[in-house]
């Protein structure tokens, strides 16, 4: 099954599987399987072309997935940067932006940069 360009596992519940789109969560999920009116237990493969319609109409109608929420974090972080203030300043040097401490773990966001030494002493050979 397909849902907004993304194939959506038929193995797991509808629940899990509705995850796998960019954007929507665990909650939103719940949620949405709410408002169409499906049993969250149901796996995607025995939903019914009438509830898929559903949820692809209820998604599309009330929130932004994909590839245009990507586009709306994108365009928010060049926003910041355009206007110089502290947060667009973090993501520009690619370090944490909200308020992590970088002396140490902030590895994920630098890119797991290890430049950390030894004990400065040289091994000797022994002969």
């Amino acid at each position: 099954m397909r849902l907004a360009g993304i194939n959506i596992p038929d193995n797991k519940r509808i629940e899990i599987s509705l995850t796998y789109i960019y954007g929507v969560g665990r909650h939103l999920a719940q949620d949405i399987l709410k408002a169409a009116g499906i049993d969250a237990a149901k796996k995607p493969t025995q939903l019914t072309p009438e509830e898929i319609s559903k949820i692809k109409e209820f998604i599309e109608k009330k929130y932004k997935i994909e590839g245009e929420l990507r586009q709306l974090i994108k365009s928010n972080i060049k926003r910041l940067k355009e206007i110089r203030c502290y947060r667009g300043s973090r993501h520009e040097r690619k370090l944490p932006v909200r308020g992590q401490r970088t002396k140490t773990n902030s590895r994920t966001i630098r890119g797991n940069v290890r430049k950390t030494v030894g004990s400065g002493k040289r091994k000797v050979d022994l002969k």
